[in-house]
């Protein structure tokens, strides 16, 4: 008993530090409803989750728009940013990433094509020697990512709309993208007459919430993960994906 005093002590600082902890997010810029930029903010169905978590810890979390996808993972990997509201888990991300074992979103990933110069899909070899546009920095698992390394001419380019606008003049074959996000994005940009998506999937990948190694973060996955799974159990995460979507359709 002579220690309790201690340890409320310990308890009430350690709940000040948090409290006064700003932490600092980020997270993938044009891949509604998981996360988008939208004037000059960080909004969207991640970056919702990721502030209610941890604000249940304590802490408060300062959402950044200031860098695209490629430079938000580099900040984390860096130090100088705490959390990726999302992203899948890959090997390369491992090495300076923590990630949940529960998912936030799955991603079911399919191919956007010019609606009138469609190309065929069915296995992965069908796209050897297309031309591919992938936003810096993304991923769509190690295994596809692989491939196209290997066997396809790869554009790259900074923001979504670009990947959209080059597809629709036929300058690249086809897009990786999440069906949902793709959707939507393809309807609010005012692609969607140029640009569809296939029926056949490519891949489901997860989107995890991942916190930086350097953070000091780790101690709480365990948490996040039983947070994570009640958000699912509950309907929590259904109704904000809907949510999102509306409001990236709506937002002008």
């Amino acid at each position: 008993m002579r220690w309790l005093p201690l340890l409320l002590l310990w308890i009430t600082l350690s709940g000040q530090a948090a409290n006064n902890s700003a932490l600092r997010a980020c997270g993938h810029p044009f891949y509604p409803p998981v996360s988008w930029h939208s004037d000059g903010q960080l909004i969207g169905l991640a970056p919702a989750v990721t502030q209610q978590l941890f604000a249940e810890l304590g802490y408060k979390v300062q959402l950044s728009a200031e860098s695209n996808w490629k430079r938000c993972l580099l900040e984390v990997q860096q130090g100088n940013a705490d959390i990726v509201v999302a992203a899948y888990r890959i090997a390369s991300r491992e090495t300076y990433l923590g990630f949940t074992t529960q998912h936030i979103i799955a991603d079911k990933v399919t191919l956007f094509v010019n609606r009138q110069h469609p190309i065929r899909y069915g296995q992965l070899s069908d796209l050897r020697g297309k031309t591919v546009g992938l936003l810096l920095g993304d991923s769509f698992g190690d295994r596809f990512d692989r491939f196209i390394e290997q066997n396809s001419a790869i554009e790259y380019v900074s923001r979504g709309r670009q990947n959209f606008a080059k597809l629709a003049l036929g300058r690249i074959d086809y897009m990786p993208l999440g069906k949902l996000s793709g959707q939507l994005q393809s309807r609010k940009l005012g692609f969607h007459d140029q640009v569809m998506a296939l029926d056949t999937e490519i891949t489901t990948e997860h989107y995890y919430l991942a916190v930086g190694h350097d953070s000091g973060l780790q101690r709480h996955l365990p948490y996040l993960n039983q947070r994570l799974k009640e958000m699912h159990i509950d309907g929590t995460i259904e109704r904000l994906t809907q949510q999102y979507s509306l409001k990236y359709l709506n937002t002008p």
